[in-house]
């Protein structure tokens, strides 16, 4: 048994990622109250006990809860998520966000109304409000998503790669590049700066390539720097991702970041996730700045 809490800032992609969810087959409930989820967690808990894993018709589910939930019940979320657990549930918090000023020209395009904007509460304000309503659920979030440069379809390939049923019960790393002059992630659990590294930026023959090109990963192989760089990142994640591990975290996301995002951060993304594949970790890449 599976269920997700699907909860975050307006305009950050909740609905799009319920309707990704439902695609997949898990069945979803949109803004349920927080109160009605301690109910129904007990319930999933002992229809689970009396029909059993395999006969159970919700063993994936996905329930949308959003700041709507303005009674003072949000910090109460984590405790029935917790309740939920010790039933025998596998359930996660799954927290999705975005920058400001892509939240406001999201809802100037679209024309929908804030949830919580009144006549005396404009959309810059009832966004605030809700990041504040919303930060107990933020704390005990098991993935965080930050879709300030994402579209719908990219959003909708990072929700079936990171949450669909995979074969290993191993943690989840998403390896990520990024440039910096693009704002760096934040959804990452760790970030390394390589803007230290030599840059194939610089060399007119690569220019115009990427980290995934021969003649860059070539470029970036033969450096000793490059190669110190990422030997120290990979030891480092070596010796404390069983630590998250033993804490029961599912997912961890290692944000990579160059100057543009196109050549440094892509190659020590690209190789270390090939690191971890072969140490038996469920590995997933994206190149935030490449088409």
């Amino acid at each position: 048994m599976k269920l997700v809490i699907i909860t975050g800032l307006s305009g950050s992609g909740k609905s799009t990622t319920l309707h990704t969810l439902e695609d997949l087959g898990y069945y979803c409930i949109d803004n349920l109250p927080v109160f009605m989820l301690e109910t129904f967690g007990r319930e999933l808990g002992r229809e689970l006990a009396r029909s059993g894993d395999q006969t159970f018709p919700y063993r994936l589910t996905a329930v949308g809860i959003d700041a709507r939930n303005q009674s003072g019940s949000l910090p109460r979320a984590a405790a029935a998520v917790s309740e939920m657990r010790n039933q025998g549930i596998d359930c996660q918090i799954l927290f999705l966000e975005a920058e400001d000023e892509t939240l406001l020209k999201r809802f100037s395009e679209t024309r929908r109304k804030h949830p919580l904007t009144d006549p005396d509460r404009p959309l810059a304000e009832a966004i605030q409000l809700e990041r504040t309503l919303l930060e107990p659920l933020l704390g005990n979030a098991d993935l965080r998503i930050d879709t300030t440069h994402t579209n719908i379809h990219e959003l909708r390939g990072i929700i079936h790669r990171r949450l669909m049923d995979a074969p290993s019960k191993r943690m989840s790393i998403l390896f990520q590049s990024f440039g910096h002059k693009h704002g760096v992630p934040g959804d990452a659990d760790f970030v390394y700066d390589v803007r230290c590294l030599p840059n194939p930026h610089w060399k007119a023959e690569l220019r115009s390539l990427t980290g995934r090109d021969q003649a860059v990963m070539d470029f970036l192989g033969r450096d000793g720097q490059v190669r110190r760089m990422q030997d120290h990142i990979g030891h480092f994640l070596e010796a404390w991702i069983p630590a998250f591990e033993e804490e029961g975290r599912s997912y961890l996301t290692i944000a990579i970041g160059c100057t543009g995002g196109r050549h440094r951060s892509v190659y020590l993304a690209e190789r270390l996730a090939r690191h971890f594949q072969a140490l038996g970790y469920q590995v997933l890449t994206r190149h935030r700045e490449l088409p």
